[in-house]
């Protein structure tokens, strides 16, 4: 953007690929710290990385009521906007409570226009959230966050993918979503999870990036609390055809703030001296929670 171009809404330039994409408000001189979901899915091509999510938008329609609807897969064609921008260094989860883009602060800003305000997620010193799903994800020393009105993640830094330098991959990476913005419709914890393991091995390892996934081993599939909910995680070991092979977990429990929804926390970590251990990912695992505020309610008018 220039400072000629006129106010208005535009992808978010501190997208880092995870999750879905974001419109920030330009007030013809700065970047605000206004978000908001797209009004209608647009397609972009998702940044390939470790924890495998698909980065297709999801798109908050009539939350009144608690009602989430969703979505659109990933694929297509490239988004006008680059491929990828780190965020800006801060506070884990974004520039959520910060000024404009060159960190400034709010005064002399251009107002968005009259129309529903976005939702932010509660900024958490260590935390970043999905505000929807009502979960909280620690941030490791080191790693980068990301809230969003819908899904939240950290990850590690990327490097070019093995088997395709022209993607982007990443050591490690968390995702939290709704179970219906990765669209798995299963009913119960044990069923969305053993479900969604298959899907977020491939998505991780799969395809291009690594190319293909020779064979996986499971490593456990079993009863977890967490957040004070009581969910399900299984774990795979995969063998991949090009680089690093990976461990890839689907973790599924209710949503703490909305007992009928399921929430699905992919995670994906490189086997690799320059990954993450695999403890982190445990230690990730634990320190989920409650978020302070969000789940379904929050977008509930009065």
């Amino acid at each position: 953007m220039t400072e000629m171009s006129p106010p208005g809404w535009h992808t978010d330039p501190g997208y880092t690929g995870t999750g879905p994409v974001q419109e920030r408000w330009w007030d013809g001189s700065q970047w605000t710290d206004q978000l908001r979901m797209p009004p209608a899915a647009v397609r972009r091509r998702r940044v390939r990385i470790g924890v495998g999510v698909t980065a297709g938008v999801v798109v908050l329609a009539a939350i009144a009521g608690g009602v989430l609807l969703l979505t659109d897969d990933s694929g297509g064609s490239k988004n006008a906007a680059s491929d990828v921008v780190s965020p800006t260094p801060g506070a884990p989860g974004g520039r959520q409570g910060e000024g404009g883009r060159d960190g400034s602060g709010g005064g002399g800003r251009s107002p968005a226009p009259d129309q529903q305000q976005p939702l932010q997620p509660p900024a958490e010193d260590g935390y970043v959230t999905d505000m929807i799903s009502g979960v909280s994800l620690p941030v490791p020393d080191g790693w980068k966050g990301q809230s969003a009105a819908v899904g939240a993640s950290v990850s590690t830094g990327t490097y070019a993918c093995p088997a395709d330098a022209t993607q982007k991959c990443e050591r490690g990476g968390v995702f939290a979503a709704p179970a219906q913005a990765l669209k798995n419709t299963a009913k119960t914890a044990e069923a969305a999870a053993k479900a969604d393991i298959a899907v977020n091995a491939k998505e991780s390892y799969g395809g291009k990036a690594y190319g293909a996934i020779t064979s996986h081993q499971q490593l456990k599939s079993e009863p977890v609390t967490v957040a004070g909910q009581k969910g399900y995680v299984v774990r795979w070991k995969v063998v991949t055809k090009s680089g690093d092979d990976g461990y890839v977990q689907s973790l599924v429990l209710p949503s703490p703030h909305s007992a009928d929804m399921l929430v699905v926390v992919r995670s994906g970590f490189d086997i690799s001296p320059k990954a993450p251990a695999l403890s982190v990912m445990d230690e990730i695992t634990k320190g989920i929670k409650a978020s302070s505020g969000g789940g379904s309610e929050a977008g509930q008018t009065a």
